[in-house]
């Protein structure tokens, strides 16, 4: 199977977040300045002309993902005369514990202890132009470019003392923080080497780093890199900023989706000590000396909205097939060719058709949106939660028509993104109104805020005709998808004969990016249909699956599971059942077998047991990496058997926790994972991937158990339907 280009990541429809965002520019620092910014010794520049991390190729595309690519710099790297090395990325971190990763990269190839690395992350003013903190490339771009900055670093400090020392080269050895002589014993730390130094170097891509089988720091675990500052509380969120004289926003939303105001009385609010009204064409908003006033001035403004006529959940997968939207000119792999259907089905012995759904899902982060908003001298500076500094810094520029360089974004450690904040709602209207009071402002979303006002995962219905020889090979598959996306739509099962096609629809609600995009919905179809075309040939579901794949990678995270699981041991016993399924995105490979317990009573599921094999190249941070895994899957759990938007006439049903069901602490089973560490292939990433894998692994399950399948998500076993 072939791997997706890379120029897809910023394709796939369902990033329907992005496709209204400005041209950001290039953070630009005059090289001049560096040196005064970061002060002496040395400092490495990594340039982004042929970055994978910074430009995909063609022109296609790059105003969706955020305009056109500055051929500007990917990273720089400055060894001070204090010793400290500081890395400079616009990545984000969003608890995926990137950078603890990617600080072993560079200790990997610039040997210093961890602790004396420091990462400079997302800061518009601070680090060089990032596209965003998304589609699992921060593994297998930012890391490859930091590891040359890095490596180019080593061999300037070489350099630098084997002139001090009048030696050579290759008698110098880099190890702990210092720069040693083999033969005398002379040994520098990297402040005193550097100390009185400005020195610069700007490197390209042909720069050779250390074979992932050499790796010593980099491929094994090492505590989070940041951890004691989270759980003391030192670490600031969003919601923690403080500045001087900082009043608190809240915002007046529209009662329903696509409501017009028609009356509004702002007197009572007005009343009350502190309060300010802000309103602004159709924004309506206020501030307060503390949020608990500003809380109670916005549930005194009495208005009035119209309420449109709008589809309702119940209606939701007919009106996606009957309401098409424009293509937007995408194709590859979302529509695909091959064969034809006529001939397939001619050629079998065995026809399947199948209908499937997902529903809209929240992304529902511990961590609202939040932001805090100061102006100063005609600059605005916004600390914010966000995957996307300079996607929020274009779109506060183009809110206050302001140029780019008067904009800067800051972007704390965030907890927890999954695809939802690639947008700076809060950011926008904080800066509103700490422009209007003249003073900072901090605004924090409620839970309901979150809940209603983000965008959601696609929606989706998926209609599949299959049909199969007796001896278990496929002949035909054809393949619809209305509005969930073409992220994994490809099936890596061998099919002569294939249709695939996505068919983008008007959604009734505002979606966007999610954990893994699409895929979650078209693994789930796909694997759903290929357990019910096993059952249909009376086939062991994985040796069907293996019968019809050539992906050796695909094959082996799949056998791996299945071992692990003991699936040729399994024993059939009453109301109990096993299920497994595999999928392959952005260079990752997942297989996850189920096992469940369905109460003949009740029909509620119980999850007894989960194996998953994992396989993404050469594997950074093995702990990192299955603590990534394992809070995939437990997210995927929820999108399985609970979680849906439940909205009628534009009002969203269930905005809060007690109403929208993530999955609980008593739900979570036994998780047990297998690692395939290939060192021999490139790193890819894994915060997305791994969600794939488990619902369809669940419903194949519950239909071993019960024989009753479940074609939509989530799965409610009471409501089946065989």
């Amino acid at each position: 199977m072939s791997q997706t280009p890379i120029s897809d990541i910023y394709l796939e429809p369902e990033r329907y977040e992005l496709h209204s965002d400005g041209s950001p520019h290039c953070s630009k620092m005059a090289r001049r300045q560096f040196f005064k910014v970061l002060g002496g010794g040395i400092v490495v520049l990594f340039t982004a002309t042929s970055a994978l991390a910074q430009r995909p190729q063609g022109g296609r595309g790059n105003r969706r993902a955020g305009g056109d690519t500055p051929a500007e710099l990917g990273t720089w790297l400055h060894v001070g005369e204090e010793g400290t090395v500081t890395v400079y990325t616009g990545k984000a971190e969003v608890g995926q514990n990137i950078r603890t990763s990617l600080t072993q990269v560079v200790a990997e190839e610039l040997p210093t202890p961890l602790d004396s690395i420091r990462l400079v992350m997302g800061d518009t003013d601070l680090t060089p132009y990032d596209r965003g903190t998304f589609g699992s490339r921060t593994t297998p771009t930012m890391a490859p470019q930091l590891r040359k900055a890095a490596a180019v670093a080593r061999q300037l400090l070489i350099t630098l003392a084997a002139e001090q020392w009048n030696v050579e080269g290759d008698s110098i050895v880099v190890a702990d923080g210092r720069v040693s002589h083999r033969k005398t014993d002379q040994s520098l730390d990297f402040g005193q080497l550097t100390k009185g130094q400005k020195l610069m170097k700007t490197i390209g891509e042909d720069v050779l780093t250390t074979p992932a089988e050499r790796w010593q720091i980099a491929g094994r675990s090492v505590p989070k890199v940041n951890a004691r500052e989270v759980v003391t509380g030192r670490h600031h969120y969003s919601s923690d900023i403080q500045r001087d004289g900082m009043l608190h926003g809240k915002v007046l939303r529209p009662s329903a989706f696509s409501s017009s105001l028609i009356s509004l009385d702002i007197r009572k609010a007005e009343t009350m000590k502190g309060v300010t009204i802000v309103r602004e064409d159709d924004f309506i908003g206020l501030v307060a000396p503390n949020e608990h006033l500003a809380d109670r001035a916005v549930e005194a403004i009495e208005a009035q909205w119209s309420h449109p006529s709008q589809p309702s959940h119940e209606e939701l997968f007919d009106y996606l097939k009957q309401h098409p939207a424009e293509t937007r000119g995408w194709g590859g792999r979302s529509n695909h060719r091959q064969g034809t259907v006529e001939e397939g089905l001619k050629a079998a012995d065995v026809m399947l058709e199948g209908s499937y759904t997902v529903a809209y899902i929240a992304h529902a982060p511990l961590e609202p949106r939040a932001a805090v908003a100061e102006w100063e001298a005609g600059k605005l500076t916004v600390w914010t939660g966000t995957q996307r500094p300079f996607g929020v810094r274009g779109q506060l520029a183009e809110a206050f028509g302001i140029s780019e360089e008067r904009v800067r974004v800051i972007m704390p450690d965030t907890g927890s993104g999954y695809g939802g904040k690639h947008t700076g709602e809060a950011a926008v209207e904080a800066a509103r109104l700490a422009k209007a009071v003249g003073k900072p402002v901090k605004l924090v979303w409620t839970r309901e805020e979150e809940f209603t006002w983000a965008y959601f995962r696609p929606a989706g219905l998926i209609e599949i005709q299959s049909s199969v020889k007796a001896d278990g090979r496929l002949t035909t598959w054809e393949y619809h998808n209305y509005n969930s996306g073409g992220s994994a739509i490809r099936t890596p099962y061998q099919v002569p004969h294939q249709k695939v096609q996505f068919h983008p629809a008007d959604s009734p609600l505002r979606q966007g990016s999610y954990r893994a995009l699409a895929s979650t919905a078209n693994v789930f179809a796909r694997e759903t249909h290929m357990d019910e075309l096993a059952n249909a040939l009376k086939m062991d579901p994985l040796e069907f699956r293996l019968k019809n794949l050539k992906d050796a990678r695909l094959k082996a995270v799949l056998e791996a599971a299945a071992e692990r699981f003991g699936w040729e041991k399994r024993k059939s016993e009453s109301n109990r059942g096993i299920g497994i399924a595999g999928g392959v995105e952005k260079g990752g490979y997942m297989a996850t077998c189920a096992e469940v317990q369905v109460d003949p009573k009740s029909s509620e599921v119980k999850i007894t047991r989960v194996v998953a094999a994992f396989e993404c190249g050469a594997i950074i941070n093995p702990d990192g990496l299955m603590n990534q895994i394992e809070g995939s899957i437990i997210m995927g759990m929820g999108g399985a058997l609970s979680e849906a938007i439940e909205f009628e006439n534009g009002v969203i049903k269930n905005p809060r926790f007690s109403d929208y069901r993530v999955p609980r602490f008593s739900h979570i089973p036994p998780i047990e994972t297998v690692l395939l560490n290939r060192r021999d292939l490139p790193s890819a990433g894994g915060g997305e991937t791994p969600i794939v894998a488990i619902a369809p692994s669940i419903g194949n399950a519950i239909f071993d158990a019960t024989g009753v399948r479940h074609r939509s998500l989530p799965m409610r076993p009471n409501e089946g339907k065989t």
